[in-house]
This record gives C-alpha cells, sequence and structure tokens, in this order.
C-alpha cells in the first residue's frame, strides 16, 4: 500500500501522455506545493501560537524588531511539507537524484527542527551550538555528495559560466567541494532570513531559475545545443524546485510585510541546502554564486564586518551586519529594503539565464 501512495502520480495514468512530460508535472507540482503550504498556514499559526512558539528577538538587533517578537515561528514546516508533497506526487521516485536532494532537505530540516526546538520549546537561548550544528551539516552533505559520484550519469567536472570550454575535474576531492556548496548556501540562506518575506523571496527565484536549469541539463538535445554539462536524470529536479517554487509562494502569503510567521532554520537551513544540492546534481554550482548573489553578498558583509572588527580591534564598516541590516539602520524602511533585494535577485537570475548563450 505505501508503495502505490508514494510512487508518482503519472504512473495512474499511464494511458494519458500528458502525465509522462516533465514540464506538465513540474507545473502541477508548483500548484501542489503552493495549496499545501497556503492551506496550512492558518492551521500551523493556530497551533504554534496555542504553544507559545514564538521569535526571539536578540537584544544586540536593531531596535524596530522587537515589535516583531513573539511572532509564531518554525514555519519552514510548512514550506518543507509543500515541497515533499510536491516531489513524491508529481517526480519520477526512480530517480536516484530526487532521492539524494531529498535526503538533503529531510536532513537538513531535522537540523534547523532540532535547532529551533531546543531554542524556542526548550528556552535555551542558542539552540544547537555552532559547531555541532556546522558538522552534522558537513555529515549530511557529505552522504548527499556521495550518493551523487556513484551515479553513472554524474562527473566531477566543474561548469564555469561565460567559459563553457573550461571544465576543470576535481576527481575525488570533488565531495569536499560539493559538500561546500550545500553548507555554505545553507548558512547564507540562513543568514539572509532577517526580514519579513527577505530570504523567502530571493529561494523562489533562484528555485524557479535552477528549474529551468535543471530541465536544461536533463534534456540531451537541448544540453548539447547550449554547450551546457548534460547529466541524464537531472531533469526530474526541476519538479523538486517546482514545488519549491510553490511552497515558497504559499509562505509568502504568511510570511510577507507584516509577516505572521517565520521560517526559522526549520525552513532556511534546507532550504539554501536544497538550492546547493540542485546545483551540484545539475553541474551549475559556479551558477549558484549568480543565482543566489543575495545571499552572497549577506554573507560577505558577516565575513568582512567580522575580519575588520577583529583587525581594527572594534571598528566596523558596516553599521550592522548582515547587510539588510546596514540598511535598516540607515533609515529605510523594512518593506523598502525587501523589495529592492527581490529586485536585485530577479536582476541576478536574469543575468545567470544569459550564460547559456554567452560563451
Amino acid at each position: 500500500m505505501l508503495y502505490h501512495l508514494l510512487y508518482p502520480l503519472h504512473t495512474h495514468f499511464a494511458g494519458f501522455n500528458v502525465f509522462r512530460y516533465i514540464t506538465f508535472r513540474t507545473i502541477y507540482a508548483v500548484l501542489f506545493g503552493l495549496v499545501i503550504t497556503f492551506f496550512l498556514g492558518p492551521v500551523v499559526i493556530r497551533w504554534l501560537r496555542a504553544k507559545q512558539i514564538g521569535q526571539y528577538i536578540r537584544e544586540e538587533g536593531p531596535q524596530t524588531h522587537f515589535s516583531k517578537a513573539g511572532t509564531p515561528t518554525m514555519g519552514g514546516m510548512m514550506i518543507l511539507a509543500g515541497i515533499l508533497a510536491g516531489t513524491l506526487l508529481w517526480a519520477d521516485l526512480t530517480n536516484s537524484y530526487v532521492w539524494v536532494v531529498v535526503l538533503v532537505c529531510v536532513g537538513f530540516g531535522l537540523i534547523g527542527f532540532a535547532d529551533d526546538y531546543l531554542m524556542q520549546i526548550k528556552k535555551r537561548s542558542k539552540g544547537l551550538s555552532a559547531r555541532r550544528k556546522f558538522w552534522i551539516q558537513v555529515l549530511v552533505a557529505t552522504v548527499a555528495c556521495s550518493f551523487l559520484l556513484k551515479n553513472p550519469s554524474f562527473n566531477t567536472e566543474l561548469a564555469i559560466p561565460f567559459f563553457k570550454n573550461v571544465k576543470p575535474d576535481l576527481g575525488i576531492w570533488y565531495v569536499l567541494f560539493g559538500v561546500f556548496v550545500i553548507v555554505g548556501t545553507s548558512n547564507a540562506v540562513n543568514l539572509t532570513d532577517g526580514l519579513d518575506g527577505l530570504a523567502i523571496g530571493p529561494v523562489s527565484i533562484a528555485a524557479g531559475t535552477y528549474m529551468v536549469f535543471a530541465y536544461i541539463a536533463g534534456n540531451v538535445k537541448i544540453a548539447n545545443y547550449l554547450q551546457v554539462g548534460y547529466v541524464a536524470g537531472a531533469g526530474e529536479l526541476s519538479v523538486l524546485c517546482g514545488a519549491m517554487v510553490g511552497a515558497g509562494m504559499g509562505f509568502l502569503w504568511y510570511n510577507t510585510y507584516p509577516a505572521q510567521i517565520f521560517m526559522g532554520d526549520t525552513g532556511s537551513l534546507p532550504l539554501g541546502a536544497v538550492l546547493g544540492a540542485v546545483a551540484v546534481a545539475t553541474k551549475q554550482e559556479f551558477l549558484l554564486a549568480i543565482v543566489g548573489g543575495i545571499f552572497v553578498m549577506e554573507t560577505l558583509s558577516v565575513i568582512i564586518q567580522v575580519g575588520y572588527f577583529r583587525l581594527t580591534k572594534g571598528k566596523r564598516i558596516f553599521r550592522m551586519a548582515p547587510l539588510h541590516h546596514h540598511f535598516e539602520m540607515q533609515g529605510w524602511p523594512e518593506p523598502k529594503i525587501i523589495v529592492r533585494f527581490w529586485i536585485i535577485a530577479i536582476i541576478l537570475a536574469l543575468l545567470s539565464a544569459s550564460t547559456l548563450k554567452l560563451r
């Protein structure tokens, strides 16, 4: 019975050729992810309020954030439900790439849930220790990358945007590189999740971009025409990315300013990790630095701020890091920062799409 429940929906309609198309199933994965997350919203918000699971605001943060204290958090559960439901219903579950990314999604989701659980329910001010959280992330990412390397259609060459003839082969060191991409993206999205809707907007845009790149990578004719790496079977990841886009839009309905719910680490850690895993699986790792430029900017602002503070013994470059807090301290209204970051994310997505034709 469980087999039939989990087996891809389109196999039950084998007589209808339309269910064989990845594009058709991707559209419905988007819709299912959106609908499931949207309808879960009120239920999850009421449950979190009843359990008094509300956002903790650090004293050193911007004063404008104090009014957000107590807003329900751990809303990432809604997003993960939408992603997993859309994927399990519409993706080909015999595809190994789908299961590797689902493993990353669930693994990092559990890490984020454990961190939020300790902080919000057990009332530990810092949740999981940074060191413990990091090494568990590395473990999950290592397992995922090791599974990828076992796939006969997967290679260890790197694709460099704008330089399609440059393809360095990392060999066994590719695992280390893949772990860096997945863990780095996970924590970069986590750093970006500081304003209402700030993280989920660029995440959804990036997922939509990789939805297209996954389809191209898995189509031998299109991949050869555009001179991008062909990865047999990677096209099914477009269905998962579609579910991610839908779940992100459903969550944004409640997370938009002023937010009724926050995603917490339960959402930010797995969302970033999934983007990193899809980038690795589709052989578009370096492209993630362009598509996810917002996350790169936010992370670099923290690294620069901390490094400069230590070198100068107390001086700062930004008024506060991550970068979105710097603009808050300059007096920018929160909605203006959020929308402008979304605009930048769209521009970066278009720039990444241009690499398909630029040599």
